[in-house]
């Protein structure tokens, strides 16, 4: 999964330099995308690398496997880095009239002012930092929930799939449900299934993923098949 998920930008990124376009890429996937994998980035690191997070985490779960993986997060902070690269992109190549909508702009904020109030009462020993970072891992699954709905809409109002590479949803795919395998494998082994409940986020990641990589797949290959060139 972490192979393909860690590739799964390239096609993208690719198709829009062979272009020399980044007209059919929606723009409010793009910045509820970097906002998602900076948050998951943060929640990775947090809990991998700070030993008193990590404290907490063991406090909470005794008996638990610590969800984070080296590979969990490699993959968000190069996620969060080729996201960065496609919305280059977008300044540099043909996009047209795309803009962030907004919509996505109030959603946005609404995170903004949320996790800042969060930071804030972590700071005051209100919530561990551990919450904290939970909460990061919720609003990036939530966003998760949300960040497709754009692209869907928008490759149906103009009935087409060009722009939007296919190759990133089958590799996407892949990964969700390689990452879900994981999870659930680790959790058979050490008899240890509270772990998926210690990484929402990574479970949900994966399975809501998977749902809507098989919309974009009906869309690509059923729906608007005579127009995928």
């Amino acid at each position: 999964f972490f192979v393909a998920w860690s590739i799964s930008f390239d096609p993208q990124v690719y198709i829009n330099y062979k272009r020399k376009s980044v007209v059919g890429l929606n723009f409010d996937f793009l910045a509820l995308n970097i906002v998602g994998f900076a948050l998951y980035s943060v929640f990775n690191l947090g809990l991998y690398v700070i030993p008193e997070v990590e404290k907490e985490y063991f406090e909470r779960y005794p008996r638990g496997l610590n969800p984070v993986k080296i590979n969990d997060v490699v993959f968000a902070v190069h996620a969060f880095f080729a996201t960065l690269l496609t919305i280059i992109q977008c300044f540099v190549y043909e996009r047209a009239q795309q803009r962030v909508s907004i919509i996505a702009r109030v959603i946005l904020g609404i995170y903004a002012l949320f996790l800042t109030i969060s930071v804030i009462i972590a700071a005051a020993d209100v919530i561990k930092w551990l919450d904290f970072l939970y909460y990061c891992s919720y609003v990036k699954l939530s966003i998760t929930l949300i960040k497709y709905i754009p692209q869907a809409y928008m490759n149906y109002k103009r009935k087409s799939t060009v722009g939007w590479s296919i190759g990133n949803i089958l590799l996407d795919f892949t990964g969700g449900v390689l990452s879900m395998l994981q999870m659930i494998l680790d959790s058979y082994n050490y008899n240890d299934w509270v772990s998926i409940f210690g990484d929402p986020t990574k479970f949900g990641l994966g399975l809501f993923s998977v749902i809507f990589d098989i919309f974009f797949m009906i869309q690509h290959y059923c729906l608007y098949r005579n127009t995928i060139y």
